[in-house]
């Protein structure tokens, strides 16, 4: 009778099993799934290795595997992907979130701070019947919102704003309020297209990591996100910057322009989408944030003056 299979050499089957189906990072997909079907995670997870594996869950185990190497993401087997340590259900209507956008939500932490460093902003009307304290939350969108990651999270690191997130996609506005209901967030969700669904609204502050990639260059894409992640998230048009060109465009919907600005980017897109902020005429510091390997990923517009 042959031994029964540990746990730890079903994680090296598995990552060799995932290498030679040309699935990047293997061995990290080997280890999420195996937490995943056995339930474990951090320390439980390495003292359980030597283990035999549990014959009621091989069946489930070999599923996700094969799922893995035919292409399907990790964090769609699993149905979670983690953003500033906050757990997010992600699932093929939404785009999975990437740790370069948690910049982005601290960039446009760090820029509120500076506009607003009592977290809200003068309200006229209690101004102009002589409370010169009285204040306003600070109204903030997140245009795209896809999981909910940057909204849910802005909502949770500020709770003074109200925010809001907007979705082209139904089935995303659904994956992102179950992820706000989840992590006790208070978001109100809209659905429309970009900056449509806010006409008529005073905004502070516009958050988006919209779709960037050319469309020509969506074939080229590794498996996992050309054949599984949703192309209305990844196409930005002929060059990339359609959404970026639109939102500038629809900005007289707003009551007015937003005094800050945030957008995550394409490699390479960084100093266009600038020259479209400062175009616009509304903001007069442009900020270009890099990620941690180097590449411009987000650009601000901040409006440093009081309206």
């Amino acid at each position: 009778m042959m031994p029964k299979q540990t746990i730890r050499e079903a994680f090296i089957e598995a990552s060799s099993f995932l290498t030679a189906c040309g699935v990047t990072e293997p061995q990290r997909s080997a280890q999420l799934l195996l937490e995943h079907v056995l339930g474990l995670e951090g320390a439980a997870y390495y003292m359980a290795l030597p283990e035999p594996f549990p014959a009621e869950r091989r069946e489930a185990w070999e599923r996700a595997v094969s799922r893995r190497g035919a292409g399907e993401p990790a964090q769609y087997i699993i149905g979670m992907q983690e953003f500033y340590g906050i757990p997010f259900e992600v699932n093929p209507a939404v785009l999975i979130p990437r740790p370069e956008t948690e910049l982005l939500v601290e960039a446009v932490l760090q820029q509120a701070e500076r506009l607003w460093p009592e977290g809200a902003a003068p309200d006229l009307g209690g101004a102009a019947s002589g409370d010169a304290r009285a204040a306003r939350p600070l109204a903030c969108a997140d245009i795209g919102t896809g999981s909910g990651a940057i909204a849910v999270t802005l909502a949770l690191q500020a709770p003074r704003w109200r925010v809001y997130a907007s979705d082209i996609s139904p089935g995303a506005l659904q994956t992102a309020a179950r992820n706000a209901a989840a992590n006790g967030a208070e978001v109100a969700f809209r659905e429309g297209n970009l900056l449509e669904p806010f006409a008529g609204c005073g905004l502070d502050i516009i958050v988006s990591n919209p779709p960037y990639i050319p469309a020509a260059d969506i074939a080229g894409l590794q498996r996992e996100v050309r054949d599984h992640e949703p192309r209305t998230a990844l196409d930005g048009g002929t060059d990339g910057l359609a959404p970026y060109r639109i939102m500038m465009e629809q900005l007289p919907l707003l009551k007015a322009p937003p005094r800050l600005i945030g957008f995550e980017l394409g490699q390479g897109q960084a100093q266009d989408v600038a020259q479209l902020l400062r175009e616009a005429g509304h903001w007069d510091d442009i900020i270009i944030v890099p990620d941690l390997a180097g590449i411009e990923r987000h650009v601000l517009g901040v409006l440093t003056r009081p309206r």
